[in-house]
């Protein structure tokens, strides 16, 4: 019997964003989240530190964008996340 050494994935096209983007977008999130649940327990410190964590990613995706990439871009700088949403805000 004769293998087939081709896959069939082969052939799919996919129109995905680079992987690189995805985790980028991602750790910028989570990194956020970390320094808005610190600054709600009022450890400034830890907030901050995580708000430049979450700079990193945001600049990263920045230069992914401008370097002919596809990058998706947040709306809002990471100390605009961190303050408290308002009232009835989803």
């Amino acid at each position: 019997m004769a293998r087939r050494t081709r896959s069939r994935k082969s052939n799919v096209v996919r129109t995905r964003l680079p992987r690189q983007s995805q985790n980028a977008q991602r750790n910028y999130e989570r990194y956020v989240e970390l320094a808005r649940a610190e600054a709600l327990k009022g450890d400034l410190i830890a907030a901050e530190n995580y708000l430049q964590h979450a700079e990193h990613f945001l600049r990263s995706m920045h230069g992914e964008a401008h370097s002919g990439r596809h990058s998706p871009q947040p709306a809002i700088s990471p100390q605009q996340r961190l303050r408290h949403k308002p009232p009835g805000a989803a």
